[in-house]
């Protein structure tokens, strides 16, 4: 495993619009923002996709959303980024909507039954 060039990550992120960041790079809200953010990272730097097809699915999706006339505050931009690498996952066939679906509502699940201030854990498939 190669480890990433920093000075060239920077070079990426300036290419994506609109991402929220300060003078320290970019920022998240939520926790479940900095992993899809890591997720598509790391998917780009093994090789499945190309930064540029990054981008351009994302610039897609935020085009998508301005022509539905959703707001452009910023407040949605990693639900943005979180359907543009699910699209993108799928296209190269890394997964499929189905399963992404399936553990979407596995997740739900999980965090819908588990105690206030306990970590969430999927549950197995033989203990459905």
């Amino acid at each position: 495993m190669r480890t990433p060039d920093l000075h060239s990550d920077s070079e990426r992120l300036a290419f994506l619009p609109s991402m929220p960041r300060d003078e320290g790079g970019p920022v998240f809200a939520e926790p479940w923002q900095a992993q899809a953010f890591a997720l598509a990272v790391r998917l780009s730097a093994q090789g499945h996709f190309t930064w540029k097809e990054w981008a351009a699915a994302l610039a897609e999706e935020l085009k998508s959303a301005a022509d539905r006339s959703e707001p452009d505050d910023g407040s949605r931009y990693y639900d943005h980024w979180l359907a543009a690498l699910e699209r993108l996952v799928a296209a190269k066939a890394l997964s499929n909507p189905a399963e992404m679906l399936a553990r979407k509502e596995a997740w739900a699940d999980a965090y819908r039954h588990t105690p206030h201030g306990k970590p969430v854990a999927l549950r197995k498939v033989s203990e459905k």
